[in-house]
């Protein structure tokens, strides 16, 4: 039985690595132009090349996204990255831009083609006439139910189906917005966009006078754009069920800890899903692994129908219910770990391992550990200082040392 792919983003190689190794079984990373996510790190062409060769030596896959809305000007830039793109095997490239598709056919024709989310995919003539053009795989909206899904799918078997399944939503139709243009003239559609959807709005309606007076909120806040977070580890099975083949994070501008702790949480999730069905949800381990990262209220959108609560009104983004405290450098000697310190910590304090493998969860009493010079400390406050902590856990290079907030 082939599992269902677990896409991640990454935002520059060294995300794209801990996406690979806790568990994602392909990327979508950007480019330097062309990119809805033009303030993420994003690759150079050489790193596009450098990526490709890492993931296909792992059997893994990337997916470049060339998803903006193209003027005229883009055109000739377009006509030689999607030759480029071709060039190096890449195993798809994610666009929503017809005019793109139109060139991407014409100059590169063996680029495989992933319609975007952005295109607003939503019924099966849609899909349909994707699939008769030549695409074989279809980034549905992200305001489909369950039952719209597999209606699709029924309709059109042969098309691959792919669906977000976790992260930030946009409060715009599939992320179609104008509000980062119109309030600071950065385009959201061609990849700067600047999230006014998450500012502190103030809402006035004009009286029977012609004055304006103020539309009170509640305590809460008037975050009234702020979209929930999309959360669906407990319809692993029904997406599944529905003929979806790729489960998409969201997230190509989120840290290495995000993507660790999200990434690990449905690679596991997954996996119990195919071992013992859809018992997996017994498990809580999966929902409480992603509230450790930040993230705002989780909601499951439009998956189970209507749905008139998707805002986020207390505020913008909790932080998470643990802190990143320090990656792993080198695997264990038995002894010892190597560690670069990212958050203070200190002698006596509690560290939880994130990691992909048995390790997972641990916990780790900081009872010794050195600095570089070989001095022993009871204080770790410089950021980035390389220490060695004193552990038996076999923990290995990638792994990530958290601690309860």
């Amino acid at each position: 039985m082939n599992k269902v792919e677990l896409l991640s983003p990454a935002g520059d190689m060294n995300k794209l690595k801990t996406a690979f190794y806790y568990g994602a079984d392909a990327v979508y990373i950007g480019g330097k132009s062309l990119s809805l996510r033009a303030l993420a790190g994003n690759f150079s062409d050489e790193e596009i090349i450098e990526a490709v060769k890492y993931s296909h030596a792992l059997g893994k896959k990337v997916y470049v996204t060339v998803n903006i809305l193209a003027r005229n000007y883009d055109l000739n830039i377009a006509r030689e990255y999607l030759k480029f793109l071709e060039s190096v095997n890449v195993d798809g490239a994610i666009i929503s831009d017809v005019g793109l598709i139109s060139l991407a056919r014409e100059v590169a024709p063996n680029l495989k083609i992933n319609i975007s989310t952005q295109a607003n995919t939503l019924n099966y003539k849609a899909v349909e006439f994707w699939k008769n053009y030549g695409v074989k795989r279809v980034i549905l909206a992200r305001e489909l139910s369950l039952d719209e899904i597999a209606e699709i799918k029924d309709k059109v078997p042969e098309i691959e189906i792919e669906t977000f399944i976790h992260g930030a939503m946009c409060i715009s139709y599939s992320g179609r917005c104008l509000l980062s243009d119109y309030k600071t003239g950065r385009s959201s559609n061609r990849g700067a966009c600047v999230q006014a959807c998450r500012w502190n709005f103030e809402i006035r309606e004009k009286g029977s006078d012609g004055a304006y007076m103020e539309m009170q909120e509640d305590e809460r806040g008037t975050y009234i754009l702020n979209s929930k977070d999309l959360n669906l580890i407990d319809y692993i099975g029904e997406l599944v069920d529905a003929g979806v083949c790729s489960f998409k994070i969201e997230g190509r501008m989120k840290s290495e800890y995000y993507l660790a702790t999200v990434v690990n949480a449905y690679r596991r999730a997954i996996d119990e899903y195919y071992r013992v069905g859809k018992k997996y949800k017994e498990n809580a381990e999966y929902s409480e692994e992603l509230e450790k990262t930040a993230h705002r209220e989780f909601t499951t959108a439009y998956l189970l129908g209507e749905n008139d609560r998707t805002e986020n009104f207390d505020d913008s983004q909790s932080k998470g219910t643990y802190k990143f405290i320090a990656n792993v450098l080198e695997d264990s000697d038995g002894e010892s770990i190597l560690i670069e310190m990212r958050n203070r910590f200190k002698k006596g304090d509690t560290l939880q391992v994130l990691s992909p493998f048995e390790t997972f969860n641990k916990d780790i009493k900081v009872e010794k550990m050195l600095d570089e010079k070989g001095n022993e400390i009871e204080d770790a406050k410089i950021v980035q200082q390389k220490i060695k902590l004193f552990t038996k856990l076999p923990l290995k290079k990638g792994d990530i040392l958290r601690a309860k907030v």
